[in-house]
């Protein structure tokens, strides 16, 4: 089977042309050795099928950064490139186009956002670019398919480029040259689009437009989350689900080893979907019945930022802040999943290229970002009592999640990245692109999720067995009442944290705690030993070294700042 290379800068719509040349078959995956993503679906050429492969986004091929090191080794074994070009951006671009004329391999461009190039009052002689660079060139609209029928039908005309620029001094030059000769300009307005693009990022309407994005979208994503969960998924499993189970637990001898590592305990004489932590009860329903519509809400809306070309605004904008926590703007996007669940946010962290990176965001997301069901409860326990209340829990999250950044920062060796990255412009983004993108996110979650969770299940239930957490239970209750300064039954609440947040705060309210305490008490919950759908996703993510180091600055910060809410209020 050809391979065939999707290969251009970041944001000039590659993922929406790769939508379009491939089936709903794809699969994302890490490049060996590297937590880099590409994705791979296979393609119709000439009635026969090609592997195509979506390859990150670079700005070069001098092996400065691990995308481009990837861009390289994967041109050594491609058959063909398809090189997509920004229409609006034709210099940047360009630029790396010379960079593959000269990797021998054939080439054809897909000037892609054509329709936004005509907009702006751009125009490009299109044969005149052919006959400079010596290769076919296509305009294409990826979003709306324009161009893409055509680029397949030329694939065949590809060819071995016989322009070869070997200085950077000269390739700018050369670029400058075929500009000169290809691209006119002429005036024009600016579009609502473009107003709005530009407002985005300077920092007086920025941060006003940031917090109505954020608020809306998180809106959105509840609304979505909790009525798939009370219109679906609440309903089969209480209605379809919960009979299976008790009919197995019937057939499973009760108070059996098999019993309890299958259903798992019964509370009241009945099965618990939450509480029971059985491997086919609790194992199945919390990533399937509880994370999953929050991840499908979460996702469906993240694409949608994506594809509209808001995110590298917002990451723009927050660079400064993440900078000083030793990290860069896209840290934004796995901090932003973790709003909904921990588990995708930690993942996301793949996005972020060294280690030390990885465990700076991964651990100020399991400390200071409460996922949305964490949330729910702490707004329904201490709303009662104010807003303030629940803007101390808040306010002290987001300090410590600032701090213990900046702290990182210092203390783990290694260097702040810089951002690099291009800002396109506002488009209108294709439900085909969205869906598709929803689709494998999804996949990947739920086959990454499932089995994770489900051993930690069972690694709880062997726990559970061996009086462990009665154990830990008593060794820490003169640390929750002096320190803390809350009752030693909170202790039970709090260790019960480690395998649902939510439902630890909820035993809470049964404890008659006065507001301060509440406080104190959400607080130490949210930031301390992360659940354990969390804790397997970051040991899977970290290794043990790293996320032996995570959980110990978790349990240190959590008391700390539980001491200080202490003794403040």
């Amino acid at each position: 089977m050809r391979k065939v290379l999707l290969l251009g800068n970041p944001n000039v719509g590659k993922s929406a042309v790769f939508s379009r040349l491939t089936g709903i078959h794809v699969v994302a995956a890490n490049y060996p050795g590297t937590t880099v993503e590409f994705t791979q679906g296979v393609m119709k050429v000439n009635n026969e099928e090609a592997s195509l492969i979506d390859v990150p986004g670079t700005y070069g091929l001098e092996a400065n950064c691990k995308a481009e090191e990837i861009a390289l080794n994967m041109l050594k074994d491609g058959d063909l490139v398809i090189n997509v070009v920004d229409a609006t951006n034709l210099e940047r671009n360009l630029h790396f186009t010379l960079h593959l004329l000269e990797q021998n391999i054939p080439v054809i461009v897909a000037l892609n956002v054509w329709d936004d190039a005509k907009h702006k009052g751009i125009t490009i002689d299109i044969k005149k670019m052919e006959e400079l660079l010596g290769i076919p060139v296509v305009p294409t609209v990826a979003v709306t398919g324009e161009g893409i029928k055509e680029l397949v039908s030329r694939i065949s005309e590809a060819v071995i480029p016989k322009l070869v620029i070997r200085t950077e001094e000269q390739k700018w030059t050369e670029v400058g040259k075929i500009i000169d000769k290809i691209q006119s300009l002429k005036h024009r307005h600016h579009t609502f689009l473009e107003i709005l693009g530009d407002a985005s990022v300077n920092h007086v309407t920025g941060f006003p437009i940031a917090v109505l994005v954020m608020f809306s979208s998180f809106k959105i994503i509840r609304f979505i989350g909790e009525g798939l969960i009370g219109n679906f998924f609440e309903p089969f499993f209480n209605n379809l689900w919960q009979p299976l189970m008790v009919k197995l637990s019937g057939i499973l001898t009760q108070g059996s080893f098999a019993h309890s590592i299958i259903i798992g305990k019964l509370i009241n004489g009945e099965i618990d979907f939450v509480q029971s932590f059985g491997l086919l009860t609790t194992g199945i329903f919390v990533p399937i019945g509880m994370v999953l519509p929050y991840i499908f809400a979460f996702y469906l809306v993240l694409g949608f930022l994506e594809d509209f070309g808001y995110l590298p605004r917002l990451a723009t904008l927050l660079d400064s802040l993440f900078h000083k926590m030793g990290l860069h703007g896209w840290a934004i996007i796995p901090n932003l999943l973790g709003l909904g669940c921990n588990v995708p946010g930690v993942m996301a962290t793949r996005m972020l290229e060294s280690r030390r990176e990885r465990l700076i965001a991964a651990t100020i997301i399991s400390i200071g970002v409460p996922c949305l069901a964490l949330q729910a409860m702490i707004f329904g326990l201490l709303g009662k009592y104010g807003g303030i209340y629940v803007g101390i829990v808040y306010f002290s999250l987001f300090i410590t999640w600032i701090i213990l950044g900046w702290i990182l920062n210092i203390t783990l060796k290694g260097e702040s990245p810089s951002l690099i990255m291009e800002v396109p412009p506002y488009r209108l983004p294709s439900i085909q692109a969205v869906s598709k993108k929803l689709w494998m996110r999804i996949v990947g979650f739920l086959k990454e999720a499932i089995p994770i969770v489900l051993l930690g299940v069972l690694a709880i239930n062997i726990l559970y067995s061996l009086k462990i957490f009665n154990i830990i239970a008593d060794f820490t209750s003169p640390v929750i009442t002096n320190l803390l300064g809350l009752p030693k039954e909170a202790v039970s609440a709090i260790v019960i944290g480690f395998l649902r947040k939510d439902i630890a705060i909820g035993m809470l309210g049964t404890l008659s705690l006065n507001a301060k305490q509440l406080v104190v008490a959400s607080t130490v919950l949210a930031m301390f030993f992360p659940c354990i759908a969390t804790f397997v996703i970051l040991f899977k993510e970290l290794g043990i070294k790293d996320t032996l180091k995570s959980v110990l600055i978790m349990i240190i910060s959590s008391l700390v700042v539980g001491s200080l809410l202490n003794m403040i209020l």
